[in-house]
């Protein structure tokens, strides 16, 4: 019997993994609970641990799992910012899910776009108390206008169709370029400047954190609107705040937020925040938030469990699939 801890467990994640184990002699303990220093003896008698975006896999925590004989470590995501690399080096085997669903998160991408620009949001809620003004709906043609896309792997190349789709001219930017894309690679200050939409697809790395800085957007057009669907610290919220208030920043859409991990995915309606910081955005009339739910559809659920566990069973029989294991000597 092979036991798997699982942390950070919602209600749309188990079916897709007990269907998934169904027959097999994998166990699945699933823990509402994150995986931090404080949670992280849950996984003592363990042989596998399962987490998502919001467990903190520390070096202390990787400590701790090696202690308790736990032998691999499962992300059910693509990105692995929130684990010590270093501290499983030759110690702990990672392996992540590259590309659950990219559709997914470049329609979610889209969607905020169509509803901060179009007012949808504010329109629903308007009709719903029979309020059929038009005043301050007014929106802009998405038709010519030029997006900038920093990351072109999956998503970003995706969301670069969608807006092809709208007929909008599309710049990109990517550390290694790829020119079988066919995309109009430019470098960052070229895209800073003549965006008019700017769309972060990329992964949250040293290079990459606060790539939207205070500099950045110093270089923007004014009235650019920016979507972030990948992780919250490639923006400096700070810096997109003053951005905002002084009229730079025509809009922001954002799936991710720099210090979500304490928020995201839990119900606080009934609570009084406090990030302030967070409190703020969301007060604004121009920004969107959404709770890191741009991969949520049942396509990207049903791909996330299947190769987790398609993952496991690779590992188990050693023969790791080189696209979904981390590498540590890179």
């Amino acid at each position: 019997m092979f036991k798997l801890a699982f942390f950070d467990a919602k209600s749309y994640d188990k079916p897709g993994f007990d269907r998934g184990i169904a027959g097999t002699d994998v166990k699945i303990k699933y823990f509402d609970t994150r995986l931090n220093e404080d949670t992280v003896s849950l996984a003592r008698g363990f042989n596998g641990v399962c987490v998502f975006v919001s467990d903190t896999v520390s070096a202390p925590v990787v400590e701790k799992l090696v202690e308790y004989g736990v032998q691999v470590l499962l992300l059910r995501c693509a990105g692995f910012n929130n684990v010590d690399l270093a501290a499983c080096e030759g110690r702990l085997p990672i392996f992540r899910v590259p590309a659950y669903s990219p559709y997914a998160v470049a329609e979610h991408a889209m969607a905020m776009l169509l509803t901060i620009n179009r007012r949808t949001h504010k329109a629903y809620i308007r009709t719903k108390d029979f309020n059929f003004s038009l005043a301050g709906l007014e929106g802009f043609d998405l038709h010519g206008k030029t997006v900038g896309i920093i990351g072109t792997g999956k998503i970003g190349r995706i969301f670069a169709r969608i807006c092809n789709g709208f007929g909008m001219e599309i710049l990109a930017y990517d550390k290694f370029p790829d020119a079988s894309t066919g995309l109009n690679y430019v470098n960052l200050d070229e895209i800073f400047r003549r965006s008019d939409i700017l769309s972060l697809h990329c992964p949250l790395t040293e290079e990459t954190f606060h790539i939207v800085d205070a500099a950045a957007i110093a270089q923007m057009k004014k009235g650019v609107t920016i979507l972030n669907t990948s992780r919250g610290a490639l923006v400096d919220t700070d810096a997109l705040i003053e951005g905002i208030k002084e009229r730079r920043i025509g809009a922001a859409c954002l799936d991710v937020y720099e210090e979500e991990g304490d928020l995201f995915y839990e119900d606080y309606s009934g609570h009084i925040v406090e990030d302030d910081t967070l409190v703020r955005l969301i007060a604004m009339p121009n920004v969107l938030v959404t709770s890191h739910q741009a991969f949520l559809t049942q396509e990207a659920l049903g791909n996330i469990a299947q190769t987790t566990l398609d993952n496991l069973r690779a590992f188990r029989a050693g023969a790791p699939n080189p696209q979904t294991q981390v590498c540590l000597n890179r």
